[in-house]
């Protein structure tokens, strides 16, 4: 049975008089997913350090330079950014944000590091990794509005011109898209959907001087009270990243109170959402894994979208789970993220 997520009365919770010198408040857990995240009564949270986060440095031989910069300092948003070091003319921005539920994640995580790294030099594009903010002490919608911000700040960057950003010469501010895995899928739909601007016969946003181009959607994470076929029967390995029992503790967390998954963050396709004759849904390359529990409802996704007229194209990795192209090392996940990557170089140069 769903536990439905109840708001916390700190004065419920006994005090460390009332338990002696023993008593700690951080000890009463009110949501948990193993290894990731602890959530406690009193509103504290820790995240065990799971994956190694590493700084901006590369091998030389990778051919890609790297670097941070702050976006806004107020909400400690900032982007880490990839680009070939042999660049010689324009490339398109790919701006990225990272997976983890909403709730974890880090632009520094070696995972991604290593990822973006190569996808920047074998799709010979600029990538800025976001690092948004997290639930639940920012619970949603926070980093839609932080992948906004994000635009604003590349609007201003774009309008500077190589003043202050050297990399900005090499940027064609007229080729972005948007992208990410898992969360950072979701955040980089719901980004688009905000978007103003004008739209294009090609369905591209102008935002003077950008002109945002597509969405590169990674297994976008998604849900719905409804358990689909996939989410129900679909048997994951042990230590998978996502399973039924994880999303659901996710959407809890980064859900506003008394949301269900029903949602339109969680679930676009309830409420009539695609309906809605003016919602934003940029040209999209949507990347699906055959074993991801969130296989059909990708699918059904991608049919949404399609039957209401928006450009989609989809492709399904065979053998492999979510999260693959960063959390596994076989050899078969090594080549489907090789072909991951040639679709995305494909998709970037439309």
């Amino acid at each position: 049975m769903r536990r439905k997520r109840m708001p916390i009365n700190l004065d419920q919770i006994p005090s460390f008089e009332e338990h002696g010198n023993g008593f700690d408040q951080h000890s009463v857990l009110v949501e948990e997913i193993e290894g990731l995240i602890r959530v406690y009564g009193n509103g504290y949270v820790e995240r065990p350090q799971i994956v190694p986060s590493v700084s901006n440095a590369l091998p030389p031989e990778l051919g890609v330079t790297s670097w941070d910069v702050v976006v806004d300092k107020l909400n400690n948003i900032w982007a880490r950014f990839y680009i070939p070091t042999q660049c010689q003319e324009k490339l398109p921005l790919l701006v990225y944000f990272h997976g983890g539920g909403f709730c974890v994640g880090s632009a520094t995580w070696s995972c991604y590091h290593e990822f973006l790294a190569k996808l920047s030099a074998k799709a010979d594009c600029i990538i800025m990794s976001v690092n948004y903010r997290l639930a639940p002490e920012n619970p949603l919608p926070a980093p839609y509005e932080d992948g906004l911000k994000t635009l604003q700040w590349l609007k201003q960057v774009a309008f500077n011109g190589a003043k202050q950003n050297w990399w900005s010469r090499y940027c064609d501010f007229t080729k972005i898209y948007l992208g990410g895995d898992s969360a950072g899928g979701n955040i980089a739909f719901n980004v688009a959907a905000r978007l103003g601007g004008k739209t294009t016969a090609s369905g591209a946003v102008v935002m003077k001087p950008l002109v945002i181009k597509g969405n590169i959607l990674i297994q976008p994470f998604f849900g719905g009270e409804s358990r689909t076929m996939s989410e129900k029967f679909l048997v994951q390995p042990p230590h998978s990243p996502l399973t039924t029992a994880v999303s659901d503790t996710y959407w809890r967390l980064a859900l506003p109170s008394r949301a269900n998954r029903d949602h339109p963050w969680c679930n676009p396709s309830a409420n009539g959402v695609f309906e809605v004759e003016d919602l934003r849904v940029l040209p999209s390359l949507i990347c699906i894994s055959e074993m991801d529990i969130l296989k059909d409802r990708n699918l059904e996704f991608c049919s949404a979208l399609h039957r209401v007229g928006k450009l989609i194209n989809y492709v399904v990795y065979e053998g492999v789970g979510h999260a693959f192209q960063v959390l596994n090392k076989s050899q078969l996940s090594q080549t489907r993220t090789l072909e991951m990557m040639d679709h995305i170089k494909d998709f970037l140069s439309v």
